[in-house]
């Protein structure tokens, strides 16, 4: 239930949150299962929002497993269909509830359902592509040994900045694959092996290899192109919005500043605060004008300042 009420102002929010969202192919957006989507891993959990946003049915996210630690979040993260997985640097006494996260992943894919695997394993904030993790492969094997008909999705994120907010996001795939594209009758780690390999040559081309110094490449990748007609007619507006939204956003960023800038978890924090406490700020401020006005029209503050916040995201400066 938790899921799909977030699930819609999580799509909305995507209209504020990004000032250009491209993706190659907007049909795999309803794909159907059973599927698994490889991704890679540059900003935490937003990866996972992003594209929970974007696709049509559910989609099942496997998560680092030291965040279910506690029952009560280990709850919450169940209700909004997050999977707990563990690395070895999580202690190898959890890496046995790994197998209760894959067959929990057979039961979705039985069902036609939709996960989500990010295969390099660890978040890290940069434009470069890392070794894959062996999870995906022995899930996906393991699902093809006990005959369920799973297709791959590989999957690229590219995201303009790690702390602007209001970015550029390129979101590329790449076309399925199954059990009938790859040679698995050479022994399981011969496949993981094969398996690997293949999904490699696949995600590559979808992720941007910049070196984080390059501002030149980074420009050129991701800057959009704003005409003078279109700034003079959003000045007055983007101006209201920065006016408006100050009070939100500086303290959102003070607190993401502190708790995620050292694990790379500071964009998905900003962005996690103001995706929650968004539309409770607007209550604010709508109530707040209803106590010096009469009528029904200041109920209109939650279409104009929305609208003020997107126009200030569209001229600001992108770099």
């Amino acid at each position: 239930m938790l899921y799909w009420l977030l699930k819609i102002p999580a799509s909305i929010s995507l209209w504020m949150y990004c000032r250009q969202l491209r993706v190659n192919n907007k049909a795999y957006f309803n794909s159907k299962g059973p599927l698994l989507i490889a991704c890679n891993h540059p900003d935490s959990f937003l990866d996972a929002i992003i594209l929970s946003s974007l696709f049509r049915r559910p989609i099942y996210s496997l998560a680092r497993g030291d965040a279910f630690k506690n029952k009560f979040y280990a709850k919450l993260l169940h209700s909004l269909k997050m999977l707990p997985v563990y690395r070895t640097s999580e202690g190898v006494e959890n890496m046995e509830h790994n197998y209760t996260t894959f067959n929990a992943c057979k039961e979705i894919f039985k069902k036609n359902g939709i996960v989500l695997i990010f295969s390099e394993g660890k978040c890290i904030n940069e434009w470069h592509f890392r070794p894959l993790m062996k999870g995906t492969a022995r899930l996906a094997i393991s699902s093809w040994e006990d005959g369920i008909e799973l297709k791959i999705l590989p999957t690229g994120i590219n995201y303009q900045s790690f702390t602007i907010f209001g970015k550029n996001i390129h979101l590329n795939f790449s076309p399925f694959f199954s059990k009938n594209d790859l040679d698995l009758s050479n022994g399981f780690g011969k496949s993981v092996q094969s398996f690997n390999q293949l999904l490699q040559s696949k995600m590559a081309p979808l992720i941007y290899e910049i070196d984080k110094n390059d501002t030149v490449s980074i420009t050129e990748k991701f800057v959009v192109k704003i005409s003078t007609l279109k700034k003079i007619i959003l000045t007055f507006p983007a101006l209201m919005g920065y006016l408006i939204h100050f009070p939100l956003y500086y303290p959102a960023k003070k607190i993401a500043a502190k708790n995620g800038v050292q694990n790379d978890h500071y964009d998905s924090i900003l962005n996690g605060i103001l995706f929650l406490s968004y539309p409770f700020y607007l209550l604010l401020i709508t109530l707040i004008i209803s106590f010096f006005t009469s009528g029904w029209y200041c109920w209109l503050a939650f279409i104009i300042f929305p609208f003020c916040g997107w126009s200030y995201m569209q001229i600001k400066k992108q770099f």
